[in-house]
């Protein structure tokens, strides 16, 4: 069983937007200077890399399938994510995903934004995420 979401050993960020963009499949073909700063890697080791790779094991997965859920219907996803870091730490964002589209309209991968969570998008995600990870393992 996963342990409690706890509100320490964070990593804290306070400006800045953290930009990275994706292939149809979750590959991360961009990502900006702030996103290898706050997730602690280099330009090169993010991309070509699954999105997956900061995924913080405290997330719920069906969190990630209502992302994508929403995504490949065309639509924006908006949401609060608590990512790992490389060296361990955790860091929370608010995070804005839009699909990216060719003159066809049709979806050929994704970009997302993300600024800092403040602390009541935080404290008022962590029961939800408690709940539905209570789920996922029983």
């Amino acid at each position: 069983m996963r342990r409690p979401i706890p509100l320490d050993e964070e990593y804290l960020f306070s400006d800045g937007v953290i930009v990275s963009s994706t292939d149809l499949k979750g590959i991360i073909t961009y990502a900006n200077r702030k996103f290898c700063e706050i997730a602690d890697y280099t330009k090169k080791e993010l991309t070509g890399k699954n999105h997956n790779i900061i995924r913080h094991p405290d997330m719920p997965k069906a969190a990630f399938e209502e992302l994508w859920d929403t995504l490949k219907q065309g639509k924006s996803w908006n949401g609060i994510v608590k990512n790992l870091r490389k060296d361990g730490k955790y860091y929370w964002v608010s995070t804005h995903i839009t699909p990216i589209k060719d003159s066809d309209k049709n979806i050929i991968g994704y970009t997302a934004a993300r600024r800092p969570a403040s602390r009541v998008e935080i404290e008022e995600v962590i029961p939800i995420y408690r709940n539905m990870l209570l789920k996922e393992n029983s």
